[in-house]
């Protein structure tokens, strides 16, 4: 952004005075911190809180009209400076450690991939086919294992929000055939968010089999040098001299222009406006809210809709299972099947445990007397469906009860700005009786097939 603003002002001004010494530890505008030119008129106060101001840290700009404005410029050297020398917790590689201890893993579902990345220990990315017979192969590449973390604070340029990450760089994965077989790697930039669930919001392949991973996390937040600032955008204030308008005239002129440009094609008298498709785009920007406010817009590439329906197709039938946990056991649900409990272990392979099969009359059974599909009352009036419940009995026998395992499974839509992401977690509030919870914006589409039974079906 500073680029295009120091194009624009090249094009538009003419610097006719120099800029003051001390410019904060900033000598020059980079594109990772973000300005705004604003022109106040000549009752103006300087604002008491973000960046700091000086009268004597200016610019004189000249336009080619000779019209002559006074530019305020920021320093940037203030701000969170104060709270992060009074802090004395915990560094970030502590804060995140309950991660790394548990062998915690985040899930990402792509079409064909799922993207497992167990944190502080590998990122891995898999595909699972099932030949006949029931045998499952497995497809799969090692994006990077073990972990090296940074002592410094780097910030990526994220939409116009200068967003502190810590990075963790993952080596050693699976040799890459178009780099002479060198392993593959993977940075993984750990993102303060509140109200995340550790989810992967991103995975990008930056340049051959070299991997970025960003991942939300409210453990970073305790940290004031991770936490979002405030206010991401510098304003530079330009105030009229010399009797010049309060704008120079070609920008006022060029936001005409703009303003003729952006007019729909058709007369003024029409009411009709042609829908814009959300198909036709190939990425959304959501604004992930920070305390109550939306403070960074982030692009999250979307599947397309028919890749969307051809994998809630394989959901529905089975045949694309969701896996999730922490700790020592992972969970595997396959949809209508079954819900495995299981730990993998390099030396005695898989170990699992079936915690309930599907069984559709044992369902309907339960379904009698069991609220299977409960709604919710959206602020625009609609009732929505807001979770199902399904249950699968007739598990592996449970030795302190004698009596087979089963599981209620509830899946319920989850609102998030990585649209693929996936939350897996088991309860066991009696010995033996588990409730899965499965939440993803995968499952926000289908919930509004559910029958009075709690049965899902492909959306029209």
């Amino acid at each position: 952004m500073a680029g295009l603003l120091l194009l624009f002002l090249g094009g538009l001004l003419e610097v006719c005075s120099g800029v003051s010494a001390n410019r904060g530890g900033y000598p020059t505008f980079t594109d990772e911190i973000p300005f705004k030119i604003t022109w106040p008129g000549a009752e103006f106060t300087l604002p008491a809180s973000g960046a700091l101001y000086s009268e004597d840290d200016f610019v004189i700009m000249t336009t080619t009209e000779k019209e002559k404005y006074k530019c305020l410029l920021p320093s940037l050297s203030a701000g969170d400076e104060d709270e992060d020398k009074d802090y004395s917790g915990p560094s970030p590689r502590a804060l995140l450690e309950p991660l790394f201890k548990q062998s915690s893993c985040s899930y990402r579902i792509e079409s064909y991939w799922t993207y497992e990345v167990c944190h502080g220990k590998h990122i891995r990315q898999y595909h699972e086919e099932k030949e006949t017979g029931q045998k499952i192969s497995v497809q799969e590449y090692f994006l990077g294992n073990m972990a090296q973390g940074s002592p410094s604070v780097p910030t990526k340029n994220i939409e116009g929000q200068l967003t502190p990450y810590y990075p963790l760089e993952m080596g050693n994965g699976t040799p890459c055939v178009l780099k002479q077989n060198q392993p593959r790697s993977t940075s993984v930039l750990y993102v303060c968010h509140p109200e995340a669930k550790h989810e992967i919001l991103s995975i990008a392949e930056v340049t051959t089999c070299e991997y970025e991973v960003v991942v939300l996390t409210p453990l970073l937040c305790a940290h004031p040098k991770y936490r979002f600032k405030s206010s991401p955008v510098n304003n530079i204030f330009c105030q009229a001299l010399s009797g010049s308008p309060l704008r120079p005239q070609r920008l006022t002129q060029l936001d005409r222009e703009q303003e003729e440009q952006l007019k729909p094609p058709f007369s003024a008298a029409s009411d009709e406006v042609s829908p814009v498709r959300e198909e036709a785009f190939t990425s959304t920007h959501k604004p992930m809210t920070v305390g109550g406010q939306s403070q960074v817009t982030v692009g999250t590439t979307h599947i397309s809709r028919l890749t969307d329906d051809q994998l809630i197709k394989e959901f529905l039938s089975g045949s694309y299972c969701l896996h999730g946990g922490v700790g020592w056991w992972k969970y595997e649900f396959c949809y209508g099947k079954h819900v495995h409990q299981y730990h993998e272990d390099k030396e005695q392979g898989k170990n699992i445990v079936v915690v309930g099969s599907w069984n559709i009359e044992e369902h309907l059974e339960w379904a009698k007397k069991n609220v299977a599909r409960s709604y919710q009352l959206k602020d625009d009036g609609v009732q929505k469906v807001k979770l199902v419940s399904h249950f699968y009995g007739h598990g592996d026998m449970c030795d302190l009860t004698g009596k087979p395992r089963q599981v209620i499974v509830k899946l319920k839509c989850k609102e998030s700005d990585s649209p693929h992401a996936v939350t897996v977690y088991m309860l066991e509030p009696q010995t033996c009786q588990y409730i899965l919870g499965v939440e993803s914006p995968v499952i926000c589409r289908i919930l509004d097939t559910a029958d009075e039974h709690g049965l899902l079906s492909v959306s029209n």
